[in-house]
C-alpha cells in the first residue's frame, strides 16, 4: 500500500542517449511491491524528447498536460493534454515536446520479471465494462 504526493517522489533525469530534457518519477515499482506494474511520470521540458528506441512490452500513456509530437516509426502524430497513447511491443517510438509548458505524462509499463501476487483483489473478479 503506498499515498504519497507525486511531488514527493524524486525526479530524475532520464540517462538514456537520445533524450533531451526528459525527467522520470517512478510513481508506483516493484520497490513498492508492485506485482506485475509501473507507474511512471515523465516530464519534458520545451522542445526535449524521450529517445527514439523500442522494446518487446507495451506502454500505455495518459497525457496530464502539454502537447507533443508521437514519433511511431517514422510518423509524426500530435497529441495533446487528455489524449490517451497505446504504444505496441516491438515498435520504435518517441514522445516529443513541441508545446510551450513542460509536457507531463503517465506510462505504464508492465515489469520484466513479474512477482507472484499474493492476495487476491477481491474487486478484480469477473468482468467488468468489457473488461
Amino acid at each position: 500500500m503506498k499515498v504519497i504526493s507525486y511531488q514527493d517522489v524524486p525526479l530524475e533525469d532520464v540517462n538514456v542517449e537520445g533524450a533531451s530534457l526528459a525527467q522520470i518519477r517512478w510513481l508506483i515499482s516493484q520497490k513498492d511491491n508492485a506485482p506485475n506494474f509501473a507507474l511512471r511520470l515523465f516530464e519534458v521540458g520545451v522542445g526535449g524528447h524521450t529517445p527514439y528506441h523500442s522494446h518487446d512490452f507495451e506502454h500505455e500513456v495518459f497525457v496530464l498536460e502539454g502537447e507533443g509530437i508521437f514519433v511511431v516509426e517514422g510518423e509524426d502524430k500530435p497529441f495533446k493534454a487528455w489524449d490517451v497513447i497505446y504504444v505496441d511491443p516491438n515498435i520504435e517510438h518517441q514522445f516529443k515536446n513541441t508545446g510551450t509548458q513542460i509536457l507531463k505524462f503517465l506510462c505504464i509499463i508492465p515489469h520484466d520479471k513479474p512477482k507472484v501476487k499474493k492476495a487476491i483483489n477481491p474487486f478484480a473478479s469477473g468482468t467488468a465494462n468489457n473488461c
